[in-house]
């Protein structure tokens, strides 16, 4: 270790632990660094995992020179050993070690940073005070939240508070939901541009897709399954297609908005549809963006997700065939003796798709829709890399970033927000320059 070399271990549940600073001659204590300017742009917490490692991997190949980048997680020597396979551009980040069970740790992490990335999953059972201490701090923070249950809590118990100190908390920075978020924004402004007028029937399509799942990403959902079957309060908050509505009282009456669990036709698509897995939350997710924005995008506005299989005389059995594995795979889950089978075969916490599948995956999608004028627009979102998990680590990453680096471009908002409503077009600026495709036109059909 020597002047103006970066090697900081520290654990953030103490304050005063010294710690090494560039052109300092000897230690300097933490509450010297929180007492002024933060310290740190972006800390990725959960580094240590398989996502937090691909997210940290992202920004240590694309993150601009002089952007302060740290990993955080609970073992200084894990952590150290995640950068030292980052290369040399991340030779010098800081290590903090945080615990998501510390309160007093996890308010040090939020101090020390701008922005701070979660991937530390499940949410709901150790997440919350992380956003919590992030929402007192005015410190931003990113993630790849997935559960409707712990964005609700996020929402009653921290959306005041950040409001209030300037802190932008945005949930849901990955696959779910930044193309259906950014892809009905985008929409939105195609239709105003041309004064088309609002959005009514919006669909998103998954026209192809590929790739892989992580241990993480089914504890999560597991964890999310487990609480719904024991109560019935929640079973009925989590299927509310307003569950993350600001004014649920205020939200239209547009009849069922539920998504759709088995094969139809859609007879204006002229295609076989399914159901897709994600829609449970990336529709809420929307719904919110629409109602954050004073309901801009339209107060009848409906929005659905599926997974489109065509219109050969095929389709409809893929379809059915999709839907049946996928009802098989829930209920497989939910039933104690095939799910501790399921466990000794899928992945574990920690554990995800190999770099082969990462690097050979991809997601294509599509998203119609049409305004109380009639006229039609479509959006396609699309991007190489495993959706999950290659694409995302690119999302979230390019979310952290935008949050750091690019708040005077950003909507006038904070709180507890959405990709769209904290991040808008800057982001999917962004992730176009990153290689993705986010585009709109309007269309005959």
């Amino acid at each position: 270790m020597h002047p103006g070399f970066i090697d900081l271990v520290f654990p953030v549940r103490s304050r005063l632990a010294p710690c090494w600073l560039p052109g300092t001659a000897g230690l300097v204590f933490y509450d010297e660094l929180v007492s002024g300017d933060r310290e740190l742009d972006v800390v990725v917490f959960g580094a240590t995992g398989f996502v937090g490692r691909l997210v940290a991997g992202y920004l240590a190949g694309h993150a601009p020179e002089g952007v302060r980048i740290g990993l955080a997680g609970r073992s200084a020597q894990r952590l150290a050993d995640v950068r030292a396979r980052l290369g040399a551009a991340a030779s010098a980040w800081p290590l903090l070690v945080a615990d998501s069970a510390d309160r007093a740790s996890v308010a040090g992490l939020a101090r020390a940073a701008r922005v701070v990335v979660s991937t530390a999953g499940p949410y709901r059972r150790q997440g919350l005070a992380l956003v919590e201490a992030c929402a007192a701090a005015g410190t931003c923070y990113a993630d790849l939240c997935g559960e409707v249950l712990f964005m609700r809590d996020s929402i009653d118990r921290c959306h005041e508070l950040a409001a209030g100190t300037g802190a932008r908390i945005v949930h849901c920075c990955g696959f779910d939901s930044i193309p259906s978020d950014l892809g009905v924004l985008l929409l939105h402004q195609a239709a105003r541009a041309d004064d088309a007028g609002d959005l009514q029937d919006t669909t998103l399509v998954v026209t192809a897709l590929k790739g892989g799942v992580s241990g993480g990403t089914l504890a999560s959902g597991m964890g999310q399954w487990d609480e719904m079957r024991a109560s019935a309060e929640l079973r009925r908050q989590a299927g509310d297609p307003y569950a993350l509505s600001p004014d649920r009282a205020a939200e239209p009456d547009l009849g069922d908005e539920r998504e759709l669990d088995w094969v139809r036709y859609d007879s204006d698509l002229r295609i076989w549809t399914g159901p897709f897995p994600m829609a449970g939350i990336n529709t809420r997710v929307v719904r919110r963006s629409n109602a954050l924005q004073g309901w801009a995008y339209g107060r009848r506005f409906r929005y659905r997700e599926v997974t489109g299989f065509g219109a050969s005389p095929a389709a409809p059995l893929l379809a059915g065939a999709a839907a049946t594995a996928l009802k098989a795979l829930e209920a497989g889950l939910a039933f104690g003796p095939s799910r501790a089978l399921l466990g000794q075969l899928l992945p574990a916490p920690g554990q995800g798709p190999s770099e082969t599948t990462r690097r050979s995956g991809f997601f294509r999608l599509q998203i119609h829709t049409r305004t109380s004028t009639g006229a039609r627009y479509l959006a396609t979102i699309e991007a190489r890399g495993d959706p999950g998990y290659a694409a995302t680590s690119v999302m979230l990453g390019e979310s952290a970033l935008c949050l750091a680096l690019d708040h005077d471009r950003l909507p006038g908002r904070a709180g507890v927000l959405t990709p769209a409503t904290a991040t808008g077009t800057t982001l999917a600026g962004r992730l176009v320059a990153a290689g993705h495709t986010l585009a709109t036109q309007r269309t005959t059909q």
